[in-house]
């Protein structure tokens, strides 16, 4: 089974890949930590596929094992839902002993990582994620946080896990949309890091859509180890290294805003913001119209959209004002300048932003 590690100096931990992993999560968070504890945070759609199974496999290697479901979609990453989940872990008794385990997308991986961070100062955690897009971008890296009315991701803490276990076999029961959103996060990794595995995903595109378990395995490996070298490089985003791993997600975040949270999903967003990101790199000079029309076939063969949803320009440009990677009021991008590499832009003249909203 494929183990890739994060290297974080002391906050340093493993991926473990497999199929059929679940039954094993007792045994890999207690190799972890000498907890006494666990809190398992899902959702009320994972609850009974794969949380349970795995409060089942954790009560046999911790005393005392709680579950707290949320509902499920984007609108629980909210102030609200936090506090909730707080006032929760204080009733079970939580505290710097107990250990946090986050059963399910990249929803619950967020807002349960945010708890942990924040509760008591600071609880281990650890991820198990039950969806593509999770599997392959949000479990790893240690982003944790909530989305505001107006923002979003705009409240949260770096904070590593102990530790992440990836389960592919589940990825059979994911919906097809929810499947095909987190393809787009995995195409992104071979446009901004690695064009062979562009290449890849172009070739195995008819077996990934019918989850073909060994490509599937492959892919969220690739995916993973990619982001690792990223994520140790720069782990706080201090250097501008781990901007990289934005691209597309400027125009995304602005269009799962002004749509309204959970209307568009995360990875179409980011299928969409891809594509934008691509026509506004042509328009800057820094690519040609081959890879953008390369990015958009395969973003098509893979089900995902790649046209703007009908909405105001001028709120996408509001949305975007807020976008973290706003420098002194100036938008910023991350552009491709050729396919396996892309370079955060400064000082990106608004007319051209609008000129591609206008054609996506």
């Amino acid at each position: 089974m494929p183990l890739v590690p994060v290297s974080l100096g002391p906050r340093s931990y493993e991926i473990l890949i497999g199929a059929n992993l679940l039954s094993h999560a007792g045994q890999f968070v207690r190799e972890r930590l000498n907890s006494r504890h666990a809190v398992v945070i899902t959702d009320e759609t994972v609850e009974p596929l794969y949380a349970e199974p795995v409060v089942a496999a954790l009560a046999v290697a911790f005393p005392r094992v709680d579950l707290l479901a949320i509902p499920a979609g984007e609108p629980s990453k909210s102030v609200d839902c936090l506090a909730a989940l707080w006032d929760k872990l204080l009733e079970f008794g939580t505290d710097r002993k107990s250990v946090i385990v986050a059963v399910g997308g990249g929803v619950v991986g967020d807002l349960a990582g945010f708890a942990a961070a924040s509760f008591a100062r600071g609880l281990p955690f650890v991820q198990i994620p039950t969806t593509l897009l999770a599997q392959v971008d949000s479990s790893v890296g240690g982003k944790t946080g909530i989305n505001l009315t107006g923002a979003k991701n705009m409240v949260g803490a770096f904070w590593q896990p102990r530790g992440v276990l990836i389960d592919t076999a589940v990825l059979a029961t994911q919906s097809e949309r929810d499947y095909r959103s987190g393809l787009a996060e995995a195409v992104k990794y071979g446009v901004i890091l690695d064009a062979e595995f562009f290449d890849l995903l172009e070739a195995e595109a008819p077996r990934l859509i019918t989850r073909d378990p060994e490509l599937l395995a492959e892919v969220v490996a690739r995916s993973c180890e990619l982001k690792a070298i990223v994520v140790s490089g720069d782990e706080m985003e201090e250097t501008g290294l781990r901007a990289v791993l934005n691209y597309g997600h400027t125009f995304a975040h602005a269009v799962e805003t002004v749509s309204g949270y959970g209307e568009v999903l995360h990875g179409e967003a980011v299928a969409i913001g891809m594509q934008c990101a691509a026509d506004l790199a042509a328009r800057l000079g820094r690519i040609d119209r081959e890879l953008v029309a390369r990015q958009r076939a395969l973003l098509v063969a893979l089900g995902l959209p790649v046209s703007l949803p009908p909405l105001d320009h001028d709120a996408l440009i509001k949305a975007m004002a807020r976008d973290k990677k706003v420098e002194h009021g100036q938008l910023r991008f991350v552009l491709p300048t050729r396919l396996g590499h892309v370079e955060l832009v400064p000082d990106v003249p608004q007319e051209q932003v609008r000129a591609t909203l206008a054609s996506c």
